[in-house]
């Protein structure tokens, strides 16, 4: 509320008027005000039965009204905005103004007992974790067969919940994931790539409107690993950063232009915390990604170990070797690549 509240009024006061206040605590309030219910309620019974030490205590109907009610889904919203809502967190605080508000205006609350903003923004999800602990505690102390049984199923519930939950975030961060790949992942039209294949002018547009990058827009596919090596040439060696999916290998240039192809400031794009933080850092610092060659599917690549002996006299380092082939079995081709470290190969 701290953190919160202190933007409203800065916002009221026509202060960081651009921070989007849902994308940032999405349904907190109303999150707040459902748990805090479910809390007095709870104690309200058990302040009751300490009070009548003969009555028996009866959550059923507690457990049934918040659990069967809002309490898991409204926990569910916020916790699907959760990693949007720290992937835009961490692009408002490059800016200087929104840094002045975290630490000068919130942070050096004492009721924030020096916990930063991320780390508040996490409490609700490790809450949604603990009601089956709480709901089997219940469960064991209640003695009543049939109160056994409702508080059995809604702690199945809840855990279902939970189950679901988690593979609709997974899910929305690998999308997030790949639209930021979209975005700094630059596919060269065929003639540009290699300047064997002449394409008049006519025909151009015709090739443009099959556009590879779409190969990305699956929400299935998978990145399994990413990481920047050295590409060895016949006259010198080049950056190239690799993704390796679940179905092809894509080989990537480094390019620090500060404009990408079609003229957008990849400064300017938020960058998503999934990704690793050296491809943070250098989206962040303007860079885009531009695709070497084709991309290599999987059982179409053979990896071959290279001997250090071998690639002394090129003073390459921690070398493998990795080749294309066609469906012919044909190597159509070779790329020589060099790890920084011996692990990292």
């Amino acid at each position: 509320k701290i953190f919160m509240n202190t933007l409203k009024y800065l916002q009221s006061n026509e202060f960081l008027l651009d921070v989007d206040l849902w994308r940032l605590f999405a349904n907190l309030e109303e999150l707040s005000k459902i748990s805090l219910s479910f809390l007095k309620t709870f104690f309200e019974t058990v302040k009751e039965h300490v009070s009548k030490s003969d009555s028996s205590m009866d959550f059923s109907s507690i457990l049934r009204k918040f659990f069967q009610g809002d309490l898991c889904q409204t926990h569910q919203i916020y916790c699907l905005n959760y990693t949007s809502a720290v992937f835009y967190l961490e692009n408002l605080r490059q800016r200087e103004d929104f840094g002045i508000y975290l630490k000068q205006w919130c942070e050096q609350n004492e009721q924030c007992r020096r916990l930063h903003l991320p780390e508040l923004l996490v409490a609700p999800l490790h809450r949604l974790t603990r009601y089956p602990l709480l709901l089997n505690n219940i469960w064991k102390r209640s003695t009543d067969e049939t109160e056994k049984d409702f508080i059995w199923s809604l702690k199945e519930k809840v855990e279902k919940s939970i189950r679901d939950l988690e593979g609709k975030v997974k899910w929305l961060d690998n999308f997030q994931k790949f639209r930021q790949l979209q975005e700094v992942i630059v596919w060269p039209q065929v003639w540009d790539r290699d300047k064997r294949f002449f394409v008049p002018e006519c025909l151009k547009q015709s090739l443009r409107e099959n556009s590879s990058e779409n190969i990305l827009s699956s929400a299935n596919r998978l990145l399994l690993h990413e990481g920047r090596l050295t590409l060895a040439e016949s006259t010198r060696l080049l950056d190239v950063y690799l993704f390796l999916f679940d179905d092809f290998l894509l080989i990537t240039k480094i390019k620090r232009n500060k404009k990408k192809h079609g003229g957008s400031d990849t400064s300017l794009i938020p960058v998503c915390p999934s990704l690793t933080p050296e491809l943070q850092s250098f989206i962040r610092e303007g860079g885009f990604c531009t695709v070497l060659d084709q991309p290599i599917p999987l059982d179409r690549l053979i990896l071959k170990n290279v001997d250090p002996v071998h690639v002394t006299v090129f003073s390459l380092r921690n070398a493998f070797l990795i080749q294309h082939e066609n469906r012919y079995r044909q190597c159509i081709a070779v790329f020589l690549l060099q790890a920084q470290t011996e692990t990292a190969k």
